[in-house]
């Protein structure tokens, strides 16, 4: 009986290791903005997931196959690229871009085609078009209240607005609006400018004009720069604060002293090392460190972009381990998609994930969001 037993157990075991030798690869359609004028945000995206599948290479018995497109910081690329990704490389989770109207693009054939998208970029969409969609980013209202909150705090009581025309500077606006309210706090002027553009001192000429004790910048990457230079050009001497999109060590570079004393709202893993040894969040940031420094010659992240794709991996390895089927299969896809938004208290570098299906796609709480303030070149976090 123990020999039948045995003989059974091996030829089971057997059986296991071909089926684990012959499942097939779990394919990761990754978009990012490698080139172009958000790609001081597309490039640490890219650097962030390589360093999550270099350290798990295999998630539920699953080989990784990365398959990564640049769509040069267009959204229209970006939907051109999640299309092919989908049709014809079949992949089964989408992860990307690197700028909102990009993204929303990518969100949108998601759901035309039926494929989990997960965003390192705040994409804010309508219940009935996020049922494919989650974000690991922290949703822009919590971060902009975040930020309001500390202006109350220094006696800020009018601050100027100036944004990226596009859904990003919308969404940053709205969210300041939104906040700025119940704070006692008005907002005197709201400008505009293009991602490209080589100029906005028309714009800062119009807020300055209006004698603000603060500016609030809503954009991102080394375009956001611009505004800080131009408010240091004209002798601006009021607060300035900013969005979490201005994490990078490009932007760093570009803004110089004109940024001195900015303060942004951050996910915790830029501060990691100051955190109490209690908070988990720091154990998987300090990993994070570890695995970004050994895929990129020993070199720390400045930037707080890379931890969020690398957030990303994490989300999908974790849905992996509860979905259901055969990668390459619809039934995978949707099985995914449900494992995805039923993710409950996961811990990563930016926070920790509550999602739920029917929901706005965000996962994150106020356990996500710190203050951090420009000082001599380094950001320091805000007690």
């Amino acid at each position: 009986m123990t020999r039948t037993f045995a003989r059974c157990f091996a030829v089971s075991a057997l059986a296991f290791g071909v089926a684990q030798a012959f499942a097939a690869d779990l394919k990761i359609g990754f978009i990012s903005s490698l080139s172009g004028p958000v790609a001081a945000l597309g490039i640490p995206y890219e650097k962030g997931i390589r360093a999550a599948i270099a350290e798990h290479p295999v998630i539920a018995g699953h080989k990784v196959e990365l398959i990564v497109l640049d769509d040069a910081s267009d959204p229209t690329t970006a939907g051109r690229n999640a299309r092919k990704l989908v049709v014809d490389d079949k992949v089964d989770v989408l992860i990307g871009t690197s700028g909102v109207p990009g993204a929303m693009a990518i969100a949108a054939v998601a759901r035309e085609l039926n494929t989990p998208l997960i965003s390192p970029t705040p994409v804010t969409l309508a219940p009935a078009d996020a049922a494919w969609t989650v974000t690991v980013s922290q949703p822009f209202p919590l971060m902009v209240a975040a930020v309001v909150d500390s202006m109350k705090k220094a006696g800020v009581k009018t601050v100027g607005y100036i944004g990226f025309s596009d859904a990003l500077g919308d969404l940053s606006y709205d969210s300041l609006l939104k906040a700025t309210g119940p704070a006692g706090i008005k907002v005197v002027a709201n400008e505009r400018y293009g991602r490209s553009d080589s100029s906005v001192a028309g714009q800062i000429l119009k807020i300055v004009s209006q004698h603000p004790d603060a500016v609030f910048a809503g954009n991102s990457g080394t375009p956001g720069a611009l505004p800080y230079l131009a408010l240091a050009e004209r002798g601006y001497k009021g607060r300035i604060y900013g969005t979490h999109g201005l994490i990078n060590a490009d932007f760093v570079r570009v803004g110089g002293a004109s940024i001195e004393g900015l303060e942004v709202p951050s996910g915790p893993v830029l501060v990691a090392d100051q955190l109490p040894d209690s908070n988990p969040i720091k154990k998987v940031s300090m990993a994070f460190r570890a695995a970004y420094a050994k895929t990129n010659n020993g070199t720390v992240p400045t930037d707080a972009f890379s931890a969020y794709t690398y957030d990303a991996y994490l989300l999908l390895a974790d849905a992996a381990a509860r979905a259901k089927g055969e990668p390459g299969t619809a039934q995978y896809r949707t099985a995914l998609r449900d494992a995805i938004v039923s993710t409950k208290e996961l811990v990563g570098t930016h926070g920790v994930y509550n999602f739920k299906a029917g929901g706005d796609g965000y996962g994150s709480d106020k356990r996500a969001v710190v203050i951090i303030k420009m000082e001599k070149g380094q950001w320091k976090l805000v007690p």
